[in-house]
């Protein structure tokens, strides 16, 4: 399976492609990992930021889709940015899309930490690794 793990933080998405199993998968060789969004988008930065992750999708035959889960109410909460970002996924993504909560991914690194050998050392992309890796069979 082929899973990309999204993480949104403010106008951005930072993304990490898995292949393969929990037990067993590899990296994309992709170099795009990150996509953003001007603060106050025009319909065409819109449809180039649509465009840019089709074509990340296509490339690397994207099946499952998996996106960190917003908070929606206190300190820390989604701001508008992520909150465009989001919906603009939702109407586009083709195939399988689920979100994730902090709290599940922290369970999922204290049980299965040594399946995660290839994890980045970028904060940024070693949380979109973990989301990916939660979409992984």
């Amino acid at each position: 399976m082929v899973v990309a793990g999204l993480l949104l933080k403010a106008n951005e998405i930072r993304m990490v492609t898995l292949f393969g199993t929990r037990q067993r998968h590899t990296l994309s060789g992709t170099k795009v990992n990150k996509l953003s969004l001007p603060k106050h988008p025009t319909q065409k930065d819109v449809a180039q930021f649509v465009a840019d992750f089709t074509a990340y999708c296509q490339d690397c035959n994207v099946q499952k889709v998996v996106i960190n889960r917003r908070a929606t109410t206190g300190q820390g909460a989604g701001g508008a940015g992520t909150f465009l970002i989001e919906g603009i996924l939702l109407a586009i993504v083709q195939c399988e899309l689920a979100f994730v909560h902090p709290a599940t991914l922290r369970a999922t690194d204290k049980r299965e930490k040594a399946h995660k050998v290839l994890q980045p050392k970028t904060l940024d992309l070693a949380k979109a690794y973990d989301l990916a890796y939660e979409g992984l069979e």
